[in-house]
C-alpha cells in the first residue's frame, strides 16, 4: 500500500505523458528493478515513465543483459528527475 506522498510522486512522474526512453505517448510508472523482492518495490523516487514496450523490455527483455536493463532504467529515472525539476514539480532545497 502506498502513502499519499508516494501517490503524489507517482502522479507527478506520470504527468510526463511520454516515455523517458523512446518518447512514445502513453506511459506506465516503472520501478527500478534492483534491491526489491517478495512484493517490495524500490523507493518511489526510483521510478520513471515508460511506454509498455520499454517497460516490458526492461523488466523481462531477454535481448538485454541485466546490466543493460539497469542502465536503461537509470537513464530513464535521471530523465524523469530532470523533467520534474525543470517543471517545478521537484524542488531542491538549499
Amino acid at each position: 500500500m502506498s502513502t499519499a506522498e508516494e501517490r503524489r510522486w507517482f502522479a507527478a512522474v506520470a504527468m510526463m505523458e511520454t516515455c523517458a526512453l523512446c518518447g512514445s505517448y502513453g506511459v506506465q510508472v516503472a520501478h527500478r528493478n534492483e534491491g526489491k523482492g517478495m512484493g517490495k518495490k524500490t523507493e518511489p523516487w526510483m521510478t520513471a515513465p515508460l511506454c509498455p514496450e520499454c517497460h516490458q523490455s526492461i523488466d523481462s527483455g531477454r535481448h538485454l543483459s541485466r546490466d543493460e536493463r539497469r542502465a536503461l532504467i537509470d537513464k530513464a529515472v535521471l530523465r524523469a528527475h530532470d523533467w520534474l525539476i525543470r517543471n517545478g514539480l521537484l524542488v531542491l532545497k538549499k
